[in-house]
Protein backbone atom coordinates (compact mmCIF):
# COMPACT_ATOMS: atom_id res chain seq x y z
CA UNK A 1 0.00 0.00 0.00
CA UNK A 2 1.52 3.50 -0.85
CA UNK A 3 1.57 5.87 1.16
CA UNK A 4 1.40 10.03 0.79
CA UNK A 5 4.55 11.53 1.00
CA UNK A 6 3.35 13.51 3.82
CA UNK A 7 2.87 10.94 6.36
CA UNK A 8 6.43 9.49 4.92
CA UNK A 9 8.35 12.21 5.83
CA UNK A 10 6.69 12.51 9.25
CA UNK A 11 7.69 8.91 9.73
CA UNK A 12 11.00 9.50 9.26
CA UNK A 13 10.94 12.40 11.16
CA UNK A 14 9.49 11.29 14.17
CA UNK A 15 12.11 7.70 13.64
CA UNK A 16 14.85 10.85 13.62
CA UNK A 17 13.14 12.28 16.77
CA UNK A 18 13.53 8.78 18.54
CA UNK A 19 17.10 8.30 17.55
CA UNK A 20 18.20 12.05 18.97
CA UNK A 21 16.28 11.52 22.21
CA UNK A 22 18.16 8.03 22.98
CA UNK A 23 21.32 9.23 21.27
CA UNK A 24 21.51 12.91 21.56
CA UNK A 25 23.55 15.45 23.76
CA UNK A 26 20.58 15.68 26.70
CA UNK A 27 21.98 11.89 27.10
CA UNK A 28 25.62 12.53 26.78
CA UNK A 29 26.51 11.57 30.20
CA UNK A 30 25.19 7.97 29.17
CA UNK A 31 27.48 5.60 27.60
CA UNK A 32 26.46 4.33 24.37
CA UNK A 33 25.98 0.49 23.97
CA UNK A 34 29.42 0.13 22.13
CA UNK A 35 31.20 1.89 24.49
CA UNK A 36 30.07 -0.35 27.27
CA UNK A 37 30.90 -3.33 25.46
CA UNK A 38 34.32 -2.32 24.52
CA UNK A 39 34.82 -1.23 28.44
CA UNK A 40 33.60 -4.99 29.23
CA UNK A 41 36.06 -6.41 26.81
CA UNK A 42 33.66 -7.31 24.43
CA UNK A 43 34.03 -6.67 20.36
CA UNK A 44 31.22 -5.16 18.48
CA UNK A 45 28.41 -7.09 18.00
CA UNK A 46 28.74 -8.89 14.45
CA UNK A 47 25.98 -11.69 12.89
CA UNK A 48 27.10 -15.02 13.01
CA UNK A 49 23.97 -16.51 10.84
CA UNK A 50 20.68 -16.13 9.77
CA UNK A 51 18.38 -18.63 11.12
CA UNK A 52 15.60 -15.93 11.62
CA UNK A 53 14.14 -14.24 8.82
CA UNK A 54 11.58 -11.98 10.76
CA UNK A 55 8.86 -9.92 8.53
CA UNK A 56 6.87 -6.47 9.42
CA UNK A 57 3.86 -7.07 7.36
CA UNK A 58 2.56 -3.87 8.41
CA UNK A 59 1.43 -1.53 11.48
CA UNK A 60 -2.34 -2.31 10.49
CA UNK A 61 -3.70 -3.50 14.06
CA UNK A 62 -7.34 -3.91 15.62
CA UNK A 63 -5.07 -2.72 19.19
CA UNK A 64 -3.58 -0.15 20.58
CA UNK A 65 -1.66 -1.47 22.85
CA UNK A 66 0.56 0.98 25.29
CA UNK A 67 3.80 -0.64 25.23
CA UNK A 68 4.07 -0.96 21.19
CA UNK A 69 6.93 0.02 20.00
CA UNK A 70 5.46 -0.69 16.80
CA UNK A 71 2.61 2.23 16.96
CA UNK A 72 0.39 -0.02 15.05
CA UNK A 73 -3.42 0.44 15.55
CA UNK A 74 -6.72 0.47 13.49
CA UNK A 75 -5.82 3.85 11.92
CA UNK A 76 -2.62 2.74 10.30
CA UNK A 77 -2.38 1.76 6.61
CA UNK A 78 1.00 0.37 6.23
CA UNK A 79 0.95 -2.82 4.49
CA UNK A 80 2.92 -5.45 2.76
CA UNK A 81 2.37 -6.12 -0.86
CA UNK A 82 2.23 -8.80 -2.87
CA UNK A 83 5.27 -7.97 -4.25
CA UNK A 84 7.09 -7.49 -1.59
CA UNK A 85 5.91 -11.04 -0.24
CA UNK A 86 6.62 -12.82 -3.00
CA UNK A 87 9.95 -11.76 -3.08
CA UNK A 88 10.44 -13.00 1.29
CA UNK A 89 8.87 -16.11 -0.21
CA UNK A 90 11.88 -16.14 -3.06
CA UNK A 91 14.84 -15.60 -0.50
CA UNK A 92 13.22 -18.52 1.50
CA UNK A 93 13.26 -20.82 -1.64
CA UNK A 94 16.76 -19.72 -2.55
CA UNK A 95 18.13 -19.85 0.95
CA UNK A 96 18.24 -22.40 3.61
CA UNK A 97 16.74 -20.05 6.45
CA UNK A 98 14.74 -22.10 9.13
CA UNK A 99 12.49 -19.68 10.43
CA UNK A 100 9.78 -16.99 8.77
CA UNK A 101 8.44 -14.88 11.71
CA UNK A 102 5.76 -12.84 11.20
CA UNK A 103 4.69 -10.01 13.11
CA UNK A 104 2.96 -6.59 12.51
CA UNK A 105 0.64 -4.77 13.70
CA UNK A 106 -1.88 -7.86 13.68
CA UNK A 107 0.14 -10.11 10.54
CA UNK A 108 -3.12 -11.49 10.21
CA UNK A 109 -4.91 -8.22 8.97
CA UNK A 110 -2.73 -7.96 6.24
CA UNK A 111 -4.25 -9.61 2.97
CA UNK A 112 -1.15 -11.59 1.97
CA UNK A 113 -0.82 -13.39 5.50
CA UNK A 114 -2.27 -16.66 4.81
CA UNK A 115 -0.55 -16.54 1.28
CA UNK A 116 2.87 -16.42 3.14
CA UNK A 117 1.94 -18.78 5.55
CA UNK A 118 1.27 -21.48 2.45
CA UNK A 119 3.82 -20.75 0.52
CA UNK A 120 6.53 -21.14 3.81
CA UNK A 121 5.06 -24.00 4.78
CA UNK A 122 5.10 -25.78 1.38
CA UNK A 123 9.03 -24.82 1.27
CA UNK A 124 9.13 -26.67 5.19
CA UNK A 125 9.91 -23.79 6.61
CA UNK A 126 8.72 -23.48 10.65
CA UNK A 127 6.44 -20.59 10.31
CA UNK A 128 5.78 -18.37 13.64
CA UNK A 129 2.62 -15.90 13.65
CA UNK A 130 3.21 -13.57 16.79
CA UNK A 131 -0.25 -13.52 17.31
CA UNK A 132 -2.20 -10.63 19.98
CA UNK A 133 -5.51 -13.39 20.45
CA UNK A 134 -7.82 -10.72 20.23
CA UNK A 135 -7.81 -10.89 16.31
CA UNK A 136 -8.57 -14.56 16.65
CA UNK A 137 -12.07 -13.60 17.82
CA UNK A 138 -12.46 -10.53 15.78
CA UNK A 139 -15.53 -11.11 12.72
CA UNK A 140 -13.86 -12.27 9.38
CA UNK A 141 -10.91 -13.86 11.29
CA UNK A 142 -12.45 -16.80 13.29
CA UNK A 143 -11.65 -19.65 11.05
CA UNK A 144 -8.00 -18.11 11.79
CA UNK A 145 -7.38 -21.15 14.42
CA UNK A 146 -8.24 -23.56 12.42
CA UNK A 147 -5.97 -22.42 9.40
CA UNK A 148 -2.94 -21.85 11.57
CA UNK A 149 -3.43 -25.53 12.54
CA UNK A 150 -3.67 -26.55 9.51
CA UNK A 151 -0.24 -25.41 8.32
CA UNK A 152 1.72 -26.16 11.54
CA UNK A 153 1.97 -22.29 12.42
CA UNK A 154 4.14 -21.85 15.79
CA UNK A 155 1.61 -19.13 17.64
CA UNK A 156 3.63 -16.71 19.90
CA UNK A 157 0.86 -15.08 21.44
CA UNK A 158 1.00 -11.68 24.24
CA UNK A 159 -0.66 -11.93 27.06
CA UNK A 160 1.18 -9.32 29.46
CA UNK A 161 0.03 -10.97 32.35
CA UNK A 162 -2.70 -13.56 34.03
CA UNK A 163 -4.89 -11.45 35.63
CA UNK A 164 -7.37 -9.05 33.71
CA UNK A 165 -6.83 -5.90 35.09
CA UNK A 166 -2.90 -6.16 34.62
CA UNK A 167 -3.77 -6.68 31.21
CA UNK A 168 -6.52 -4.65 30.49
CA UNK A 169 -4.39 -1.59 31.52
CA UNK A 170 -1.88 -2.26 28.91
CA UNK A 171 -3.61 -3.52 26.11
CA UNK A 172 -7.11 -1.96 26.52
CA UNK A 173 -10.45 -2.35 28.27
CA UNK A 174 -12.22 -6.07 27.00
CA UNK A 175 -8.40 -7.71 26.24
CA UNK A 176 -8.21 -9.99 28.62
CA UNK A 177 -11.42 -12.04 28.16
CA UNK A 178 -11.04 -12.20 24.38
CA UNK A 179 -7.28 -13.67 24.65
CA UNK A 180 -9.11 -16.43 26.83
CA UNK A 181 -11.67 -17.35 24.62
CA UNK A 182 -8.56 -17.25 21.57
CA UNK A 183 -6.52 -19.39 24.21
CA UNK A 184 -9.72 -21.85 24.98
CA UNK A 185 -10.09 -22.23 21.11
CA UNK A 186 -6.09 -22.81 20.35
CA UNK A 187 -5.96 -25.51 23.22
CA UNK A 188 -9.17 -27.11 21.75
CA UNK A 189 -7.32 -27.36 18.30
CA UNK A 190 -4.00 -29.15 20.62
CA UNK A 191 -2.43 -26.36 20.51
CA UNK A 192 -0.35 -25.83 23.88
CA UNK A 193 -1.55 -29.89 24.90
CA UNK A 194 1.49 -32.07 26.08
CA UNK A 195 1.37 -34.56 23.54
CA UNK A 196 0.74 -32.07 20.53
CA UNK A 197 3.74 -30.47 18.52
CA UNK A 198 1.24 -27.53 18.17
CA UNK A 199 3.04 -25.01 20.32
CA UNK A 200 1.68 -21.80 21.86
CA UNK A 201 4.08 -19.55 23.14
CA UNK A 202 2.90 -16.69 25.29
CA UNK A 203 4.76 -13.68 26.27
CA UNK A 204 4.53 -11.28 29.17
CA UNK A 205 6.09 -7.66 28.74
CA UNK A 206 6.24 -5.69 32.13
CA UNK A 207 4.16 -2.67 33.27
CA UNK A 208 6.10 0.68 34.00
CA UNK A 209 9.65 0.57 34.57
CA UNK A 210 10.09 -3.13 35.48
CA UNK A 211 12.48 -5.77 34.46
CA UNK A 212 10.86 -8.93 33.75
CA UNK A 213 11.73 -11.41 36.38
CA UNK A 214 12.96 -14.70 36.12
CA UNK A 215 11.61 -16.60 33.12
CA UNK A 216 11.30 -19.68 34.62
CA UNK A 217 9.31 -18.82 37.82
CA UNK A 218 7.21 -16.43 36.38
CA UNK A 219 6.25 -19.21 33.56
CA UNK A 220 5.66 -21.58 36.86
CA UNK A 221 3.30 -18.97 38.26
CA UNK A 222 1.55 -18.42 34.76
CA UNK A 223 0.87 -22.21 34.31
CA UNK A 224 -0.85 -22.60 37.45
CA UNK A 225 -2.45 -19.39 37.39
CA UNK A 226 -3.97 -20.11 34.25
CA UNK A 227 -4.80 -23.88 34.84
CA UNK A 228 -6.59 -23.19 38.05
CA UNK A 229 -8.44 -20.37 36.73
CA UNK A 230 -9.12 -20.90 33.28
CA UNK A 231 -7.79 -24.28 32.39
CA UNK A 232 -5.78 -22.85 29.80
CA UNK A 233 -2.53 -24.48 28.70
CA UNK A 234 0.28 -23.55 26.46
CA UNK A 235 3.82 -24.82 26.16
CA UNK A 236 6.45 -21.91 26.79
CA UNK A 237 6.29 -18.43 28.29
CA UNK A 238 8.83 -15.67 26.80
CA UNK A 239 9.92 -12.80 28.73
CA UNK A 240 10.47 -9.50 27.32
CA UNK A 241 11.42 -6.21 27.87
CA UNK A 242 9.90 -3.17 26.88
CA UNK A 243 12.60 -1.25 24.67
CA UNK A 244 12.23 2.97 25.21
CA UNK A 245 10.71 3.36 21.75
CA UNK A 246 7.67 4.73 20.21
CA UNK A 247 4.62 4.87 22.55
CA UNK A 248 6.77 3.38 25.68
CA UNK A 249 9.17 6.14 25.04
CA UNK A 250 6.28 8.59 24.97
CA UNK A 251 5.15 7.19 28.45
CA UNK A 252 8.47 7.36 29.25
CA UNK A 253 8.80 10.81 28.86
CA UNK A 254 5.12 12.12 29.87
CA UNK A 255 5.95 10.32 33.34
CA UNK A 256 9.83 11.83 33.58
CA UNK A 257 11.02 8.31 33.88
CA UNK A 258 13.10 8.23 31.11
CA UNK A 259 16.35 9.03 32.22
CA UNK A 260 15.55 6.69 35.17
CA UNK A 261 14.71 3.67 33.19
CA UNK A 262 17.95 3.96 30.90
CA UNK A 263 19.86 3.92 33.37
CA UNK A 264 18.17 0.79 34.91
CA UNK A 265 18.73 -0.71 31.87
CA UNK A 266 22.57 0.19 31.86
CA UNK A 267 23.40 -0.81 35.45
CA UNK A 268 21.31 -4.07 34.61
CA UNK A 269 24.07 -4.68 31.40
CA UNK A 270 24.79 -8.57 31.65
CA UNK A 271 27.91 -9.37 29.27
CA UNK A 272 26.29 -13.05 29.20
CA UNK A 273 23.88 -12.34 27.11
CA UNK A 274 25.88 -10.22 23.98
CA UNK A 275 26.51 -13.51 22.62
CA UNK A 276 22.90 -14.93 22.33
CA UNK A 277 21.29 -11.62 21.34
CA UNK A 278 18.69 -11.72 18.76
CA UNK A 279 19.89 -9.55 15.96
CA UNK A 280 23.10 -12.04 15.30
CA UNK A 281 20.87 -14.84 14.12
CA UNK A 282 18.46 -13.12 11.82
CA UNK A 283 17.38 -10.40 9.41
CA UNK A 284 14.36 -8.12 10.17
CA UNK A 285 12.12 -7.03 6.68
CA UNK A 286 9.86 -4.47 7.15
CA UNK A 287 6.82 -3.76 5.21
CA UNK A 288 8.01 -2.30 2.44
CA UNK A 289 10.97 -4.80 1.85
CA UNK A 290 14.21 -2.73 3.51
CA UNK A 291 16.23 -4.69 5.86
CA UNK A 292 17.13 -3.98 9.50
CA UNK A 293 19.43 -6.09 12.34
CA UNK A 294 16.04 -6.37 14.09
CA UNK A 295 12.88 -5.02 14.62
CA UNK A 296 14.08 -2.39 17.07
CA UNK A 297 16.27 -0.98 14.85
CA UNK A 298 13.52 -0.99 11.91
CA UNK A 299 11.43 1.58 14.47
CA UNK A 300 14.23 3.33 14.53
CA UNK A 301 14.71 3.57 10.93
CA UNK A 302 18.54 2.36 11.55
CA UNK A 303 19.27 0.53 8.48
CA UNK A 304 21.91 -2.26 8.18
CA UNK A 305 25.19 -0.31 8.01
CA UNK A 306 27.79 0.34 5.08
CA UNK A 307 27.44 -1.13 1.51
CA UNK A 308 25.42 -4.09 2.31
CA UNK A 309 22.12 -4.93 0.69
CA UNK A 310 19.35 -2.51 2.11
CA UNK A 311 16.14 -4.09 0.58
CA UNK A 312 15.11 -8.01 -0.07
CA UNK A 313 15.31 -7.95 -3.67
CA UNK A 314 19.21 -8.22 -3.40
CA UNK A 315 19.19 -9.96 -0.57
CA UNK A 316 22.99 -11.80 -0.54
CA UNK A 317 22.72 -14.03 2.62
CA UNK A 318 26.82 -14.59 2.42
CA UNK A 319 26.95 -10.82 3.02
CA UNK A 320 24.53 -10.45 5.96
CA UNK A 321 25.23 -13.53 8.20
CA UNK A 322 28.49 -11.82 8.52
CA UNK A 323 27.49 -8.27 8.98
CA UNK A 324 28.56 -5.53 11.32
CA UNK A 325 25.24 -4.79 13.20
CA UNK A 326 24.05 -1.18 13.89
CA UNK A 327 24.06 -0.19 17.84
CA UNK A 328 21.85 2.44 19.75
CA UNK A 329 21.58 3.10 23.35
CA UNK A 330 17.84 0.81 23.14
CA UNK A 331 20.10 -2.01 22.88
CA UNK A 332 20.76 -1.84 26.41
CA UNK A 333 17.11 -3.31 27.02
CA UNK A 334 18.22 -6.52 25.45
CA UNK A 335 20.88 -7.17 27.41
CA UNK A 336 19.40 -6.23 30.95
CA UNK A 337 19.33 -8.97 33.39
CA UNK A 338 18.46 -11.98 31.71
CA UNK A 339 18.45 -10.68 28.15
CA UNK A 340 15.37 -9.90 26.14
CA UNK A 341 14.50 -10.97 22.67
CA UNK A 342 11.42 -12.06 20.32
CA UNK A 343 12.78 -15.57 21.86
CA UNK A 344 12.55 -14.85 25.41
CA UNK A 345 15.50 -14.61 27.87
CA UNK A 346 18.78 -15.10 26.53
CA UNK A 347 20.32 -15.98 29.17
CA UNK A 348 19.10 -19.69 30.37
CA UNK A 349 18.88 -20.94 34.03
CA UNK A 350 20.15 -24.54 34.92
CA UNK A 351 17.90 -27.10 35.82
CA UNK A 352 19.42 -26.63 39.46
CA UNK A 353 18.80 -22.96 39.31
CA UNK A 354 15.16 -23.93 38.07
CA UNK A 355 14.71 -26.24 41.50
Amino acid sequence: MQLSLLRQKSELANAAMQRDILEGETNARLPHFDQKLESSGLAGLQATSIEVLQINVGKLCNQTCTHCHVDAGPDRRESMSRETSQQIIDVLASNPIPTLDITGGAPEMNPNFRWLVEKAHALGRRVIDRCNLTILMANGYKDLPEFLAKHEVEVVASLPCYLEENCDSQRGDGVFKRSIDALKRLNQLGYGQPDSNRKLTLVYNPTGISLPPAQHKLEATYRDELKARYDILFSELHTITNLPISRFLDDLRRNDQLDQYMQKLIDSFNPLTVEGVMCRSMVSVDWQGNLFDCDFNQMLNMGITGDLPQHISDFDPVKLSRRMIQTGRHCFGCTAGCGSGCQGAVVKVSAKEQA
